[in-house]
């Protein structure tokens, strides 16, 4: 149970997608937009005091949220700080969701605010093996030999650190698009900016990575 939410349980527990479990941030979650449907009725009954299905909400978006808020925040344990808190202020001011929009990019909303300010608190500063183990990998292909399992490792730990140079407005785009798999409309909404800035933000971000990864692209061909 999480401290601010004595009813709900909107604690993010390990397994598939939280640390300890045999999640891998690196890897993008979806390539589309989450299925909402159900969403309005667990809503709909948490505010009418079934405080469960605020539980079924977390169940529902607490590993997508989290892989996000890693590549944000560069930390898997502020991630995961980052991601119980932004549920459990979604949980406390649920009443004042206004439900224009779904309800996961609200919880974004909220969970990308809160990260905002923990790097302005909070200059990340990884070593190289907190690097590799936030950003991750694909799960190890067994036909893979030690040497080429490097080379890959040591590949995802410079994009990651490259994603990490980016500035956060330039990085807060790319993440949601690249990795999470938003699309520009549902990233205008998350961010609160317009849909032309979203995609001017994405294309800089772009080129900046590209520059900052010449040397990895170089390898791959």
């Amino acid at each position: 149970m999480m401290r601010g939410a004595a009813c709900a349980d909107t604690s993010i527990r390990p397994g598939s997608g939280t640390p300890g479990g045999n999640f891998r941030p690196f890897v993008r979650v979806s390539i589309s937009e989450p299925a909402v449907s159900d969403d309005a009725q667990l809503i709909h009954e948490t505010l009418a005091g079934q405080s469960a299905a605020f539980g079924e909400l977390v169940r529902k978006y607490q590993d997508r949220l989290y892989h996000t808020l890693v590549h944000m925040v560069g930390s898997p344990e502020d991630a995961l700080d980052i991601a119980q808190e932004a549920f459990v202020q979604a949980y406390l001011k649920l009443e004042t969701f206004k439900r224009e929009s779904a309800f996961y990019t609200w919880l974004y909303r909220i969970a990308f605010n809160m990260a905002a300010s923990h790097r302005r608190r909070r200059k990340p500063t990884l070593s190289v093996e907190q690097t590799r183990e936030s950003s991750g990998a694909e799960p190890i292909d067994p036909e893979l030999g030690p040497q080429e399992r490097a080379q890959r490792d040591e590949r995802c730990r410079q994009v990651q650190q490259a994603i990490a140079g980016l500035n956060e407005e330039h990085r807060a785009v790319l993440v949601l698009r690249e990795i999470d798999g938003c699309c520009y409309e549902t990233i205008a909404e998350i961010l609160d900016v317009p849909l032309g800035t979203v995609r001017s933000r994405l294309h800089r971000a772009r080129l900046q990575l590209r520059d900052e990864l010449k040397g990895v692209l170089l390898m791959d061909e």
